[in-house]
This record gives structure tokens, sequence and C-alpha cells, in this order.
């Protein structure tokens, strides 16, 4: 019989029992795993020349310079097989500069320059330019993931080094911009980049900007440019002319009128006027709380102090009084409490009286009323407030009978009328008795 050996190697093997072994999985050898094409694309190298050179084959298969469909067809097919996403500035460097640059601007020289490019117009001209642009339109409109950028990189980039391009290249640049931003294609802020004092001395901005409004306005009109020109953060042209012109006086308008540009000028001006206007109420609306609705001996020297800042800023608007006084009211009566207007006017009426010295201005005061009044559906006010102001010597009386007979706005026509006609008569009625 035999025995079963005992130990403590077999207490053990008893005690611990033996764990299942990992079974590995099976691999199948020499098989590769196929990743997505982004993928692919994203770890690709980076070769420039490359993209370009390759582009430049699908060019060969144009007929002719001026052949832009089929410089379209090239481009659109050319998409399709090289990674318009990863090398767009290259594409918008080579299609606009006509070659890859290097760092600062500069063309590279190891290869010839592209046959279709802005640069390789056959002139700096918006006949020669254009239809480069409008190839360049139809690539952008079939590969959307390009317009951005191309304003948010190339052409904030090539503006960036206009000095380093020759002076029909910078011409045929801006020919290009303009019509980029006519069409759309990029917004008017890729031109801030010309404000730098680097590129603005020697009047090297302001000439490129000239011929970036002229091209838009061949092609659009002023209220499209002055548009544009809003929405790209363009508010001033000072910062396009050099440091030393910018204290000239009428710097703007004279320029633009001397370079065939005068609504441009206009527009800056409108601009400047407007900006100004609104910084004054502004300053006002500061100032007006200084005054109080009730009777103090502090609102005297308040009240000089607003005038003595009105009657500099009128200086500076360098306006005529019918429209500055409009500019005072806003400043100190508009978006005032209704319950308290009339004390306000009351006491605002000291401010304005030396503003309203016309009979133009008085009618224009008014009239500004009128506006207010009917834009905030606040029509019971407009009596009160013509009492207070006549009583103050802010209006005439011939002022407010001529602002009823034919001096009045279309706005709310009726209700105003209707709502002075007893304050009319009286004043009629009294000037006839003095007479």
């Amino acid at each position: 019989m035999t025995s079963t050996p005992t130990g403590p190697g077999t207490a053990a093997a008893a005690a611990h029992p033996t764990h299942p072994q990992k079974v590995e999985k099976p691999t199948l050898t020499g098989t590769r795993i196929k990743q997505r094409k982004g993928v692919v694309k994203s770890q690709a190298k980076f070769e420039p020349e490359a993209f370009r050179d390759a582009l430049y084959k699908y060019f060969d298969g144009v007929s002719a310079a001026d052949d832009w469909d089929g410089f379209a067809s090239a481009l659109d097919k050319a998409g399709n097989t090289l990674d318009y996403r990863k090398y767009s500035d290259q594409l918008f460097e080579i299609l606009i500069a006509g070659g890859l640059l290097a760092p600062g601007g500069s063309p590279l020289d190891d290869a010839p320059n592209s046959v279709f490019s802005v640069f390789a117009a056959k002139t700096a001209t918006l006949e020669h330019v254009k239809p480069v642009v409008t190839t360049i339109d139809k690539v952008i409109r079939r590969y959307k993931f390009l317009q951005k950028p191309l304003e948010e990189s190339t052409m904030r980039y090539l503006l960036q080094y206009i000095t380093r391009f020759e002076p029909e290249q910078r011409e045929k640049l801006a020919i290009a911009t303009g019509l980029f931003i006519q069409q759309s294609l990029v917004a008017a802020n890729v031109l801030t980049v010309l404000q730098k004092d680097a590129l603005a001395k020697d009047d090297l901005a302001i000439t490129f900007f000239d011929q970036v409004c002229k091209t838009y306005l061949a092609e659009g009109n002023m209220d499209a440019l002055g548009s544009a020109l809003r929405k790209g953060g363009i508010k001033d042209a000072l910062p396009f002319f050099p440091q030393t012109k910018r204290a000239q006086a009428n710097l703007v308008s004279s320029h633009f009128s001397g370079v065939g540009l005068a609504p441009v000028g206009e527009y800056f001006q409108k601009r400047a006027a407007k900006d100004l206007r609104d910084s004054i109420v502004q300053r006002l609306r500061e100032m007006r709380g200084s005054v109080s609705d009730t009777p103090e001996e502090s609102d005297e020297a308040a009240r000089e102090e607003i005038i003595d800042f009105l009657k500099e800023s009128r200086t500076k608007m360098a306006v005529a009084p019918e429209d500055f006084v409009t500019v005072a009211w806003d400043g100190l009566m508009k978006d005032q409490p209704v319950e308290r207007a009339a004390k306000l006017a009351k006491a605002y009426a000291p401010i304005l009286e030396p503003f309203a010295q016309t009979p133009k201005a008085q009618i224009a005061l008014i009239n500004q009323i009128q506006l207010q009044l009917y834009a905030e559906a606040a029509v019971a006010n407009f009596v009160p407030f013509l009492k207070v102001l006549y009583s103050a010597d802010v209006v005439s009386d011939s002022a407010i009978i001529f602002w009823h007979q034919k001096g009045h706005k279309p706005q709310g026509k009726s209700e105003f009328l209707a709502a002075a006609a007893p304050l009319v008569k009286f004043l009629e009625e009294q000037s006839d008795d003095e007479e």
C-alpha cells in the first residue's frame, strides 16, 4: 500500500491552490493597423517646398496665363490631393505673392515664381488684378475652411512686411486687399496692421490705404465701405499717417480730397464728430449730478463748471449753435427720470441759455425735445419743458410760435401740436397785447 507523501511543501500547496495561467491573445504577425486619414496627415512631415512643387505641377496643365477657368480648375483638383488645410498659409503666399516667403517676409529664391498669383498680374490695375482675386474667391468658396487663415493669418503677415515688396507689388496687393474686403473674404480689421509706426512713416501705410479705398469704391459705394470700416474697427484715419503729420489741421479731409477720395474724408470727419459728440454727452452725464433739482448754494459753481466745459467742447466741435445746443440737451436731459424731468429742466436751464442765443438754435432745441419725448412716449412733458425754458429765457415766444406753425418735426406731429396749442395761443395773444 502506497502512502500519501506529507510535508511542508505539500501543505503549502494545499493551502494555496494553483492560479490559472493568463492566456495571451493571438496577434496577426505582419499586418498593419490602418490609421484614419486625418491622423496620417497630422503626423506627416511639414514640407512647404514639396507642397509648392506639387501645386506648380497642377499649373503646368493650364494653357495660357489668362486662362482663369483653367487655374480655378487646377486649384480645385489640387485640393483633392494636396493638404490645403495644413498648408493654407503657404497656399496663399503662392497665390498672392507668387511663392513661399521666408520669416520676415522675404521671398525664397529656391524656385521660380508661380505663373498664377496677384503679383504675377500683368499690371497694377483693377483690370488685371481682379481676375486673379476672382479665381482665389472660387477656390475659397470651394474649400470654405481657407477663408479663416486668409483673414487671420496670411493677410496680416503680408501687410506686416509690405516694406519688403516692390512698389508695384504693394500696389497690386492693395488692389487685391480692397477686393478681398469688398467681396467679404476678409474683414477690414486686417488693415490695422498698417497702423504700426514703422509702416506709417514715409506715407507707406496711407498710400496703401488710399488704394484699398479706391478699389473698393470702384466696385461698391461709400455706404458699404463705411460699414466695412466701422465693422473692422477703423474709426480714425490718423493712425495711417506718419506721426510727424498727425497734428496738422484738417489733415484727413485735405489728404483724401487731394487723392480723389473726398467721400472717404467726409466719412472720417463725420465719424470723428460723432465720437467727439458721444464723449461730450457722456461727460455731461457724469457732471450733471452735481446740480440738484432743488436750489442749493453749490449749484451755481457746478453750473459754471459745466458751462465752461460746454464752451470748450463747442470750440472743439466747431459746429453751428443749432447743432451744438442739441448736444448740450442730450447730455443734460436724456435718460432722466420722467417724474423729475421738469424740475431738472429748470435746474439746467441756466446752463442751456448761453448756447441758445439764435432763433435757429432755439428751434433746434425744441425739435430735439420733441424727438426725445416722442421716443420716450412722454408727450405730457413737452409743454412743461417749454414753459420752463421760456420762463428762463432759453427759448423765445417767437421760437415756440414758429415751431408750432412750420418748424416742427413729423414724428408725433399731431400729438405735440395739440399739446402745445393752448400755450401757443397764450403767447400769440400776449404778443398782440404788447403791440
